[in-house]
């Protein structure tokens, strides 16, 4: 029960935090969904870092797993966002800022995980 709360906590935490910074990136130009993108991009370089700190430090089945990587990350980060975002776009009909939106996700988000749990070093 204790670890739910945990999780409850930080997916709590990480959803407002993602309301809040769609307000700064709130105007999506060029039809890029920028909040998203933005939120996604720090949410990947977060869990690599955190990952990165829990796994040296052997603390990977420590509660602060569940806080901050299941519940702040998970809350935090929007991927089903993201693919509806995708969805639109393909709908539509702006392929090249949906290839784009896709691609710049995936390889800077997987780098960023990899960054962050590099700098965890």
């Amino acid at each position: 029960m204790k670890q739910l709360l945990f999780v409850f906590i930080g997916g709590g935490i990480g959803s407002v935090l993602r309301y809040l910074i769609s307000f700064v990136f709130k105007k999506n130009s060029y039809n890029f969904p920028w909040s998203t993108f933005i939120v996604n991009m720090i949410g990947c370089f977060l869990i690599g870092l955190i990952f990165g700190y829990l796994n040296r430090n052997e603390y990977i089945k420590d509660p602060l797993t569940n806080i901050l990587i299941i519940g702040f990350c998970g809350g935090f980060t929007t991927f089903s966002t993201f693919a509806s975002e995708n969805f639109q776009l393909f709908k539509s009909e702006y392929f090249f800022t949906l290839f784009l939106y896709i691609t710049l996700s995936v390889i800077i988000g997987i780098g960023l995980v990899i960054l962050g749990f590099w700098f965890s070093k």
